[in-house]
């Protein structure tokens, strides 16, 4: 695994709005994890990445 900083992305609050989405996108060892959490529940996906 290497020592990669994770990268966060900040997105300015806008009044009368709020959060309905959240999610993450890893890339370890030849795959990607790609996660999503919203108010309805998880999903989430492994795919081995493309040799492009």
């Amino acid at each position: 695994m290497t020592n990669k900083p994770e990268t966060a992305r900040l997105v300015r609050a806008v009044p009368g709005r709020r959060l309905i989405a959240a999610g993450i996108i890893r890339r370890h060892d030849g795959r990607t994890l790609t996660v999503r959490v919203t108010a309805a529940g998880v999903t989430g996906t492994i795919r081995k990445e493309d040799s492009r």
